[in-house]
Protein backbone atom coordinates (compact mmCIF):
# COMPACT_ATOMS: atom_id res chain seq x y z
CA UNK A 1 0.00 0.00 0.00
CA UNK A 2 2.96 2.34 -0.52
CA UNK A 3 2.33 5.22 -2.93
CA UNK A 4 2.05 9.00 -3.25
CA UNK A 5 -1.03 11.04 -4.16
CA UNK A 6 -0.83 14.46 -5.77
CA UNK A 7 -3.10 17.35 -6.75
CA UNK A 8 -2.66 20.80 -8.29
CA UNK A 9 -4.62 24.02 -8.61
CA UNK A 10 -4.21 26.37 -11.57
CA UNK A 11 -4.32 30.15 -11.90
CA UNK A 12 -6.41 30.17 -15.07
CA UNK A 13 -7.91 27.79 -17.68
CA UNK A 14 -4.42 27.05 -19.06
CA UNK A 15 -3.40 23.73 -17.47
CA UNK A 16 0.25 24.82 -17.29
CA UNK A 17 -0.58 27.67 -14.89
CA UNK A 18 -0.02 25.58 -11.74
CA UNK A 19 -0.26 27.79 -8.63
CA UNK A 20 -0.42 25.14 -5.87
CA UNK A 21 0.81 21.56 -5.48
CA UNK A 22 -0.18 19.14 -2.72
CA UNK A 23 1.54 15.79 -2.13
CA UNK A 24 0.78 13.04 0.40
CA UNK A 25 2.81 9.88 1.01
CA UNK A 26 1.06 6.70 2.12
CA UNK A 27 3.00 3.84 3.73
CA UNK A 28 1.44 0.59 4.96
CA UNK A 29 -2.02 2.09 4.53
CA UNK A 30 -1.41 5.30 6.52
CA UNK A 31 -0.23 8.85 5.82
CA UNK A 32 3.50 9.10 6.52
CA UNK A 33 4.22 12.64 5.32
CA UNK A 34 2.62 15.59 3.53
CA UNK A 35 4.09 18.35 1.37
CA UNK A 36 2.50 21.40 -0.22
CA UNK A 37 3.70 24.53 -1.90
CA UNK A 38 2.25 27.57 -3.60
CA UNK A 39 3.77 28.10 -7.05
CA UNK A 40 4.31 31.28 -9.05
CA UNK A 41 2.80 30.33 -12.45
CA UNK A 42 4.23 33.44 -14.15
CA UNK A 43 0.76 33.88 -15.58
CA UNK A 44 -2.45 35.78 -14.87
CA UNK A 45 -5.04 34.73 -12.27
CA UNK A 46 -8.55 34.33 -13.66
CA UNK A 47 -11.31 35.53 -11.28
CA UNK A 48 -13.18 32.26 -11.87
CA UNK A 49 -10.22 30.18 -10.70
CA UNK A 50 -9.70 32.45 -7.71
CA UNK A 51 -13.35 31.94 -6.73
CA UNK A 52 -12.75 28.17 -6.71
CA UNK A 53 -9.49 27.85 -4.75
CA UNK A 54 -9.08 31.28 -3.20
CA UNK A 55 -5.46 31.74 -4.31
CA UNK A 56 -4.60 35.19 -5.68
CA UNK A 57 -1.56 36.58 -7.48
CA UNK A 58 -0.37 38.35 -4.31
CA UNK A 59 -0.30 34.99 -2.48
CA UNK A 60 2.39 33.59 -4.79
CA UNK A 61 4.64 36.66 -5.02
CA UNK A 62 7.37 34.94 -2.98
CA UNK A 63 6.54 31.36 -4.06
CA UNK A 64 8.92 29.25 -6.14
CA UNK A 65 8.38 28.96 -9.87
CA UNK A 66 7.40 25.57 -11.27
CA UNK A 67 10.92 24.38 -12.26
CA UNK A 68 12.14 24.70 -8.65
CA UNK A 69 9.08 22.95 -7.18
CA UNK A 70 9.28 20.25 -9.85
CA UNK A 71 12.93 19.54 -9.07
CA UNK A 72 12.05 18.97 -5.42
CA UNK A 73 9.18 16.68 -6.41
CA UNK A 74 11.30 14.57 -8.75
CA UNK A 75 13.76 13.93 -5.93
CA UNK A 76 10.90 12.63 -3.79
CA UNK A 77 8.84 10.76 -6.39
CA UNK A 78 11.44 9.05 -8.56
CA UNK A 79 10.51 5.40 -9.29
CA UNK A 80 7.31 5.61 -7.21
CA UNK A 81 3.61 5.24 -8.00
CA UNK A 82 1.82 8.60 -8.02
CA UNK A 83 -1.97 8.67 -7.71
CA UNK A 84 -4.08 11.51 -9.08
CA UNK A 85 -7.87 11.71 -9.42
CA UNK A 86 -8.75 12.04 -13.13
CA UNK A 87 -6.20 13.07 -15.78
CA UNK A 88 -6.39 16.79 -14.94
CA UNK A 89 -3.33 16.84 -12.67
CA UNK A 90 -1.27 14.61 -14.95
CA UNK A 91 -2.02 16.85 -17.96
CA UNK A 92 -1.26 19.96 -15.90
CA UNK A 93 2.17 18.56 -15.06
CA UNK A 94 2.76 17.60 -18.68
CA UNK A 95 1.85 21.08 -19.89
CA UNK A 96 4.02 22.80 -17.28
CA UNK A 97 6.94 20.49 -18.07
CA UNK A 98 6.59 21.33 -21.75
CA UNK A 99 6.27 25.05 -20.99
CA UNK A 100 9.62 25.09 -19.17
CA UNK A 101 11.28 22.46 -21.40
CA UNK A 102 11.92 20.12 -18.47
CA UNK A 103 12.60 16.38 -18.43
CA UNK A 104 9.59 14.07 -18.08
CA UNK A 105 9.22 12.51 -14.60
CA UNK A 106 10.49 9.05 -13.64
CA UNK A 107 7.39 8.06 -11.75
CA UNK A 108 4.33 5.96 -12.64
CA UNK A 109 0.93 7.65 -12.79
CA UNK A 110 -2.24 5.91 -11.55
CA UNK A 111 -5.65 7.56 -12.04
CA UNK A 112 -7.81 6.88 -8.96
CA UNK A 113 -10.96 7.83 -10.90
CA UNK A 114 -10.33 4.88 -13.23
CA UNK A 115 -9.80 2.73 -10.14
CA UNK A 116 -13.12 3.91 -8.65
CA UNK A 117 -15.02 3.05 -11.84
CA UNK A 118 -13.66 -0.51 -11.69
CA UNK A 119 -14.25 -0.97 -7.95
CA UNK A 120 -17.78 0.27 -7.26
CA UNK A 121 -20.45 -0.64 -9.81
CA UNK A 122 -22.66 2.29 -8.78
CA UNK A 123 -19.86 4.70 -9.76
CA UNK A 124 -18.77 2.98 -12.97
CA UNK A 125 -20.75 5.20 -15.35
CA UNK A 126 -20.88 8.50 -13.48
CA UNK A 127 -20.46 10.26 -10.18
CA UNK A 128 -16.77 9.39 -9.92
CA UNK A 129 -15.59 12.98 -9.38
CA UNK A 130 -13.43 13.54 -6.30
CA UNK A 131 -16.10 15.25 -4.15
CA UNK A 132 -18.82 12.71 -4.93
CA UNK A 133 -16.58 9.69 -4.31
CA UNK A 134 -15.33 11.21 -1.04
CA UNK A 135 -18.95 11.71 0.05
CA UNK A 136 -19.77 8.14 -1.01
CA UNK A 137 -16.89 6.82 1.15
CA UNK A 138 -17.51 9.36 3.96
CA UNK A 139 -14.10 10.97 3.55
CA UNK A 140 -14.03 14.50 4.95
CA UNK A 141 -11.80 17.05 3.22
CA UNK A 142 -11.65 20.69 2.13
CA UNK A 143 -12.23 20.58 -1.62
CA UNK A 144 -10.04 22.65 -3.98
CA UNK A 145 -7.09 22.83 -1.61
CA UNK A 146 -4.32 20.88 -3.35
CA UNK A 147 -3.08 19.13 -0.21
CA UNK A 148 -6.59 18.22 0.93
CA UNK A 149 -7.54 16.97 -2.54
CA UNK A 150 -4.35 14.86 -2.68
CA UNK A 151 -5.17 13.34 0.70
CA UNK A 152 -8.71 12.53 -0.40
CA UNK A 153 -7.45 10.88 -3.60
CA UNK A 154 -5.05 8.77 -1.56
CA UNK A 155 -7.71 7.70 0.90
CA UNK A 156 -10.01 6.78 -1.99
CA UNK A 157 -7.20 4.61 -3.34
CA UNK A 158 -6.81 2.88 0.04
CA UNK A 159 -10.55 2.15 0.12
CA UNK A 160 -10.38 0.69 -3.38
CA UNK A 161 -7.44 -1.53 -2.45
CA UNK A 162 -9.36 -2.87 0.53
CA UNK A 163 -12.60 -3.30 -1.41
CA UNK A 164 -11.04 -4.98 -4.45
CA UNK A 165 -8.36 -7.08 -2.72
CA UNK A 166 -5.91 -5.82 -5.36
CA UNK A 167 -2.56 -4.29 -4.45
CA UNK A 168 -1.46 -0.88 -5.73
CA UNK A 169 0.83 -2.64 -8.23
CA UNK A 170 -2.00 -4.89 -9.42
CA UNK A 171 -4.17 -1.84 -10.00
CA UNK A 172 -1.61 -0.61 -12.55
CA UNK A 173 -2.63 -3.61 -14.67
CA UNK A 174 -6.34 -3.58 -13.79
CA UNK A 175 -6.97 0.00 -14.96
CA UNK A 176 -5.77 -0.99 -18.43
CA UNK A 177 -8.59 -3.54 -18.71
CA UNK A 178 -12.20 -2.62 -19.50
CA UNK A 179 -14.43 -1.80 -16.54
CA UNK A 180 -15.98 -5.27 -16.84
CA UNK A 181 -12.56 -6.78 -16.18
CA UNK A 182 -12.46 -8.69 -19.45
CA UNK A 183 -10.60 -7.91 -22.63
CA UNK A 184 -11.51 -9.20 -26.07
CA UNK A 185 -7.87 -10.03 -26.78
CA UNK A 186 -6.63 -11.27 -23.43
CA UNK A 187 -7.91 -11.98 -19.95
CA UNK A 188 -6.34 -12.64 -16.57
CA UNK A 189 -8.86 -15.49 -16.07
CA UNK A 190 -8.30 -18.50 -18.35
CA UNK A 191 -8.93 -22.24 -18.53
CA UNK A 192 -5.90 -24.50 -18.67
CA UNK A 193 -4.75 -26.60 -21.60
CA UNK A 194 -5.85 -30.17 -20.65
CA UNK A 195 -2.70 -31.57 -22.29
CA UNK A 196 -0.37 -29.24 -20.37
CA UNK A 197 2.02 -30.58 -17.72
CA UNK A 198 0.41 -28.44 -15.00
CA UNK A 199 -3.22 -29.30 -15.76
CA UNK A 200 -5.20 -29.26 -12.52
CA UNK A 201 -3.23 -26.40 -10.98
CA UNK A 202 -5.12 -23.16 -10.28
CA UNK A 203 -2.75 -20.17 -10.40
CA UNK A 204 -3.11 -16.56 -9.30
CA UNK A 205 -0.56 -13.82 -10.06
CA UNK A 206 0.33 -10.93 -7.76
CA UNK A 207 2.96 -8.21 -7.48
CA UNK A 208 5.13 -6.63 -10.18
CA UNK A 209 5.90 -9.23 -12.83
CA UNK A 210 8.54 -8.97 -15.54
CA UNK A 211 5.82 -9.26 -18.19
CA UNK A 212 2.20 -8.15 -18.36
CA UNK A 213 -0.37 -10.05 -16.34
CA UNK A 214 -2.15 -11.08 -19.55
CA UNK A 215 1.05 -12.54 -21.03
CA UNK A 216 1.77 -14.47 -17.83
CA UNK A 217 -1.79 -15.82 -17.77
CA UNK A 218 -1.54 -17.02 -21.37
CA UNK A 219 1.72 -18.86 -20.72
CA UNK A 220 0.37 -20.46 -17.54
CA UNK A 221 -2.81 -21.57 -19.33
CA UNK A 222 -0.77 -23.11 -22.15
CA UNK A 223 1.10 -25.11 -19.49
CA UNK A 224 -2.23 -26.41 -18.19
CA UNK A 225 -3.01 -24.03 -15.33
CA UNK A 226 -6.41 -22.57 -14.72
CA UNK A 227 -5.73 -18.86 -14.22
CA UNK A 228 -7.87 -17.02 -11.67
CA UNK A 229 -7.93 -13.34 -10.74
CA UNK A 230 -8.33 -13.83 -6.99
CA UNK A 231 -7.23 -16.32 -4.34
CA UNK A 232 -10.04 -18.79 -3.65
CA UNK A 233 -10.58 -22.23 -2.11
CA UNK A 234 -9.40 -24.02 -5.25
CA UNK A 235 -6.18 -21.99 -5.67
CA UNK A 236 -3.06 -24.16 -5.66
CA UNK A 237 -0.36 -21.73 -6.81
CA UNK A 238 0.29 -18.06 -6.03
CA UNK A 239 2.99 -16.61 -8.29
CA UNK A 240 4.59 -13.49 -6.80
CA UNK A 241 6.85 -11.00 -8.57
CA UNK A 242 10.46 -11.60 -7.56
CA UNK A 243 10.92 -8.16 -5.99
CA UNK A 244 7.66 -8.52 -4.03
CA UNK A 245 8.35 -11.96 -2.55
CA UNK A 246 11.49 -10.63 -0.85
CA UNK A 247 9.49 -8.10 1.18
CA UNK A 248 8.86 -8.59 4.86
CA UNK A 249 5.60 -9.71 6.45
CA UNK A 250 2.71 -7.35 7.03
CA UNK A 251 1.04 -4.92 4.66
CA UNK A 252 4.10 -4.70 2.42
CA UNK A 253 2.78 -7.94 0.92
CA UNK A 254 -0.18 -7.71 -1.44
CA UNK A 255 -3.66 -8.56 -0.23
CA UNK A 256 -3.60 -11.70 -2.39
CA UNK A 257 -0.31 -12.77 -0.79
CA UNK A 258 -1.67 -12.27 2.72
CA UNK A 259 -4.92 -14.04 1.84
CA UNK A 260 -3.00 -17.05 0.50
CA UNK A 261 -0.91 -17.23 3.69
CA UNK A 262 -4.06 -17.17 5.82
CA UNK A 263 -5.52 -20.03 3.77
CA UNK A 264 -2.30 -22.03 4.11
CA UNK A 265 -2.51 -21.61 7.90
CA UNK A 266 -6.03 -23.03 7.73
CA UNK A 267 -4.79 -26.11 5.91
CA UNK A 268 -5.35 -25.21 2.26
CA UNK A 269 -2.76 -26.64 -0.12
CA UNK A 270 -1.39 -23.50 -1.75
CA UNK A 271 2.20 -23.19 -2.90
CA UNK A 272 3.67 -19.66 -3.02
CA UNK A 273 6.44 -19.32 -5.62
CA UNK A 274 8.35 -16.42 -7.11
CA UNK A 275 7.97 -15.63 -10.78
CA UNK A 276 11.45 -16.75 -11.83
CA UNK A 277 10.89 -20.17 -10.23
CA UNK A 278 7.51 -20.47 -11.93
CA UNK A 279 9.24 -19.77 -15.25
CA UNK A 280 11.47 -22.76 -14.66
CA UNK A 281 8.51 -24.95 -13.66
CA UNK A 282 6.66 -24.32 -16.91
CA UNK A 283 9.98 -24.50 -18.82
CA UNK A 284 9.08 -21.52 -20.97
CA UNK A 285 11.44 -18.67 -21.74
CA UNK A 286 9.90 -15.22 -21.53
Amino acid sequence: MNFFSIDVETANPDFSSICQIGLVEFEKGSISQQWQSLVDPEDFFDPMNISIHGIEESDVSDAPKFPKAYKELTNILQDNIVVCHTHFDRVAFSQAIEKYNLKNPDWTWLDSARVVRRTWKELSKGGYGLKNVADFLEIEFQHHDALEDARAAGEIMLNAIQESDLSIEEWLDRVELPISGHSSSSSISMDGNPDGPLFGEVVVFTGALSITRAEAAKLAAEAGCEVASTVKKTTTLLVVGDQDISKLAGHKKSSKHRKAEKRIQKGYQIRIVKESDFKRVIDTKY
